[in-house]
């Protein structure tokens, strides 16, 4: 399961000028706010769990749906129908796959997302300019967990950092992300993909 932190998301400090003091963000709104996200394209700032910094654009249709696009390689994620597959042209094993549903990322994907729930959230935190809110799956803790970072007015997702069932993290950090963007279906798609690369 590490290889999935090649493509999931220690931490890096927002550089955003916010106000200082910012409100907690209540575990409501931010439910409110992930089930209202359908399509999202933007770039992305990525440090791997060895310390390396990776880039590229991230396509967000949920729910169940992501695709990252590494820069400078041929190196993809794709997550759709359930599975996450990992694509990677240094690999000679062709492309790795795994249940979505054992990955920390899967919380944020869901169809209904509810942090209310008992035991998801572990931690509900403000810092002086972002709410920040740990998860896991609470039927399966040992899957790992995601802490995501929000600024508030309005509320905006800004990074993750993806804690695997190995110890490995990884951060995303989101750049200016469109909303409400026409992705097409093809774009993540595992077939299509394996199809392509052939």
């Amino acid at each position: 399961m590490k290889t999935l932190t090649y493509a999931l998301a220690p931490a890096l400090a927002l550089c955003l000028a916010l106000p200082a003091q910012a409100e907690k963000i209540p575990l409501a709104e931010i439910s409110r706010y992930l089930n209202a996200l359908q399509t999202v394209q933007g770039d992305f700032t990525q440090i791997n769990s060895d310390g390396t910094i990776s880039t590229g654009q991230v396509y967000i249709h949920r729910p169940g749906r992501v695709r990252f696009e590494y820069k400078g390689d041929a190196t993809l994620m794709l997550a759709s129908g359930g599975k996450v597959a990992v694509f990677d042209r240094k690999s000679n094993q062709g492309y790795q796959e795994y249940p979505l549903s054992q990955t920390p990322l899967s919380i944020i994907l869901a169809p209904n997302v509810n942090l209310g729930q008992a035991r998801m959230v572990t931690a509900h935190t403000e810092t002086d300019d972002a709410t920040v809110v740990t998860a896991q799956d609470p039927a399966h803790p040992e899957y790992g967990n995601i802490q995501m970072v929000f600024t508030a007015n309005p509320t905006e997702l800004r990074q993750w950092v993806v804690t695997d069932n190995g110890g490995q993290k990884t951060t995303v950090i989101l750049g200016e992300m469109t909303k409400g963007v026409a992705i097409p279906a093809s774009k993540f798609s595992i077939t299509v993909e394996v199809e392509r690369r052939r």
